[in-house]
Formats: C-alpha cells, sequence, structure tokens
C-alpha cells in the first residue's frame, strides 16, 4: 500500500452513463463529485463489468429509482481516500464490490452478503443516510456503494479491494459480483468436496464461475447445462467433464452419469424449470445453490427432495465476505487455476448500450467498459 495521503479536490467533474427510464439509451451527462467521507474512497474507474442485475435495474426490473448511475463491477486507481481509510492510499490499484453495513450481526459473523441494509446500500441510490456524493443533481448514485458506469466513483472502505500489480484491471473488475457469486456458490455456500460430482445449470458468467470452482475444490464430475451450444464448448475448456443442453432428459441423464444423482448442484440461469431440475437431478444428502433469479413458479418434487435427505440454499454474492474471498480468487487466477478470463468481451464506455444489449440477448457471456485510462 502507498503512503496514505488526505488531499481534498473540491468539485471533481466525472462523465456518467445515466440511466433515466426503463430501456431508455443511456445518457452520457456531466457530473459533479464531492469530497470523501472518513470511511469513503474516490476512484478513477478504468475498467467496469456489466452484470444482469444492472440489466434488469435499467429496464425497471428492480426497486432502484431512476435517474441513476448504475455499475457495480469496477475496477480503476484511488484518487482520494477518508480520514479513516486503513486498507488503501491514493495510487493503489482496487476493484470495486457490493455493499454492507458492517455493523450488524450477519456483518460482524462474516457474512455480509445477508445484511439487512443490503437493499438500501445497494439498491436505492444513495449513501445509508439517503445523500449523494454528486452535487447539484436529481441523478442517483452509491448503487452497490460504487456506480461505476462512470469515470469517477465514490466508493467505502468496506466494498473495495486492492488489486495485486500483475493483474490487469479489467479482470480484477468482473470479479466483484457475478463471477464471486459463482465460485462463492461452490466454495462457501456449498462447500464442494474432492471427488464430488456438482451440475451447474447456466453457463454464463455465474454459471462459468461455478463450473470453474468446482475443479479448484476436486470435484471429479462437473457437469454444466445449458441452452447454448456455443457455451457448453467454453464450459468444458475451463472445467466441465460433461456438457448437456437443456432439454426435459436432464434429470435422467445426470442420474446415469453419477449413479443416482449429483452430490451438489448450483442453479445460475433463473429458469423455474432449471431450478426444478436442479433439485431433482440431486441425489441422496445432496444440496443445491438457487443462485438465479427465478421468474416464475417452480415444481421440484419435495416428497424425493425429503426422502433424498437433499437441501436447497438460496445464495446472494457467493455468501463472500469479500475482503477475504476476492484475495482468493486472484490468488486462484494468478497460478492459472481460475481462467474467467475467458469470458470477457471489451467494449468502449460509448457502446454501453450495445454491450448490454449483447448481454441480454446471450451473444456476450461478460462484457466489460473500458471506462478511463488502461492499467
Amino acid at each position: 500500500m502507498r503512503e496514505k495521503t488526505l488531499e481534498r479536490t473540491l468539485g471533481r467533474t466525472l462523465t456518467a452513463a445515466v440511466s433515466r427510464g426503463p430501456g431508455d439509451p443511456m445518457s452520457f451527462e456531466q457530473l459533479t463529485m464531492g469530497v470523501p467521507r472518513d470511511d469513503e474512497i474516490l476512484v478513477e474507474v478504468r475498467y467496469a463489468g456489466i452484470c444482469h442485475t444492472d440489466i434488469n435495474c435499467h429496464h425497471g426490473r428492480a426497486p432502484t429509482p431512476q435517474p441513476i448511475v448504475l455499475g457495480h463491477e469496477g475496477a480503476g486507481v484511488v484518487l482520494e481516500i477518508g480520514a479513516r481509510v486503513e486498507t488503501v492510499s491514493p495510487g493503489d490499484r482496487v476493484l470495486m464490490t457490493f455493499m454492507s453495513c458492517g455493523r450488524c450481526r450477519t456483518c460482524l459473523t462474516g457474512h455480509p452478503a445477508y445484511c439487512p441494509a443490503a437493499l438500501a446500500l445497494n439498491f436505492l441510490g444513495g449513501r445509508a443516510d439517503g445523500s449523494s456524493a454528486y452535487r447539484d443533481t436529481d441523478v442517483r448514485g452509491h448503487f452497490f456503494g460504487q456506480s461505476s458506469f462512470a469515470t469517477l466513483a465514490m466508493a467505502n472502505a468496506r466494498n473495495v479491494v486492492a488489486v495485486p500489480d500483475e493483474i490487469p484491471l479489467d479482470r480484477a473488475a468482473v470479479l466483484g459480483c457475478g463471477i464471486m457469486t459463482g465460485a462463492g456458490a461452490v466454495l462457501n455456500s456449498l462447500r464442494v468436496t474432492p471427488g464430488s460430482s456438482v451440475a451447474v445449470f447456466g453457463a454464463g458468467a455465474v454459471g462459468m464461475a461455478a463450473v470453474m470452482a468446482a475443479r479448484i475444490a476436486g470435484a471429479s464430475t462437473v457437469v454444466a447445462v445449458d441452452a447454448v451450444g456455443s457455451r457448453l464448448d467454453l464450459a468444458g475448456k475451463v472445467g466441465a467433464s460433461h456438457t448437456l443442453l437443456a432439454g426435459d432428459d436432464v434429470v435422467a441423464v445426470l442420474a446415469d452419469i453419477t449413479g443416482g444423482g449429483v452430490d451438489f448442484s448450483v442453479e445460475a440461469s433463473g429458469h423455474p424449470v432449471a431450478l426444478t431440475q436442479a433439485i431433482d437431478g440431486l441425489g441422496t444428502g445432496g444440496a443445491c445453490a438457487a443462485v438465479g433469479t427465478v421468474n416464475g413458479p417452480a415444481s421440484p418434487s419435495w416428497r424425493a427432495l425429503r426422502l433424498k435427505g437433499a437441501t436447497v440454499r438460496g445464495v446472494v454474492e457467493g455468501d463472500a465476505n469479500p475482503a477475504v474471498f476476492l484475495p482468493e480468487l486472484l490468488r486462484f487466477h494468478a497460478e492459472g487455476r481460475f481462467p474467467f478470463e475467458t469470458l470477457i468481451s471489451h467494449y468502449d464506455f460509448t457502446e454501453i448500450d450495445g454491450a448490454i444489449a449483447e448481454a441480454a440477448s446471450g451473444v456476450t457471456i461478460k462484457p466489460v467498459l473500458r471506462i478511463g485510462g488502461r492499467s
């Protein structure tokens, strides 16, 4: 960490992609940023990943007010820090992740993803007290404690993690939400064991991360299920031992591959049928991590689930403590064990609308916006 300084620059101007109406084209606007509070960190954003949560909020499918600056997978360089920030200094390279209060029992026991204040802190467009770091505007910020679809982001000591010099910032950016969620579902929530079998439903960014993490955990059988053949091809390259096209026979095929059902499953597609199959495809004593946002009813065989002694667990943000888990993922990547860079497609900041459309359609697995200078 570089030497700590407490310089203050009033009224920095930033360029932001503002979401002003459900599904409307992003509006590029000039905003003014205030100075960091004691626990805040001003970051010059270099890259930002696009997550399906950004897309859902942009299209009005979440309780996020507009106009707002979205973006919650940012990475960049620290410009200024508050008086109580001890973890990073100006000049440090960082990635940003979700926000939590840090004071409740859930946060204090190492599970900040389930913080009771998480909805307000991540989705409602303001600090905990409702204020904004943006000055003289109706545009909201602080989305997931960062609003990184902008050249500057006001983050917090709780949601910033230092990035080693050998890790490119465009890669570090995508760890803040989706990749962390998939990997954490396997390593933190399910605690997949060596020699076990894992089925991952949905081979998007979250599902691909789960496939890679299952290999890190030592699973011997890793099955990827998706409706898109090209995604299954890539899943095979990053760790899947078997790939299955989504269909009515998935549960039977899983039973055939494993001799009765998988030990673990991850549902990362958000489709009700996939959640049903992820549960019904479990073997005796199996466990399913429900990660995707399911729109519609799922109908698993609860009687079979009970007789198998199986469990289903909801998972948010991979049940990760970012300060601990993200450095682990960076280490796995540096060791060549977590090749998530294969999922990334780059777009210029001005191409954000096209990047969102291609992510929503499935053309792109993990879009990353080039926002500032390269690093």
